[in-house]
């Protein structure tokens, strides 16, 4: 299955906490579309989280964000694993 990293930016910073719930939130709508949510990171004071998921594509990835919790990615990257 493809592999994307989204990119949010929340004007004013955000807690570690609250993405936390956001991804809960992702995790209890990501089965309906097909999507696997594998990891997040944040930087809570410049605002910015990173998602990696698996999705058919990006418009399922962002339909989650969407029904979770409304915060949709600003930027979305296919991208590839290499270890």
């Amino acid at each position: 299955m493809p592999l994307f990293m989204d990119v949010h930016n929340i004007e004013g910073g955000v807690s570690a906490s609250d993405v936390a719930g956001a991804h809960q939130a992702d995790l209890a709508h990501q089965a309906a579309h097909g999507v696997n949510y594998l990891r997040y990171w944040v930087d809570e004071e410049s605002g910015k989280i990173f998602c990696l998921v698996e999705a058919p594509d990006a418009e399922a990835a962002d339909t989650v964000h969407r029904e979770a919790h409304g915060l949709v990615a600003d930027e979305i990257y296919p991208v590839s694993e290499h270890t």
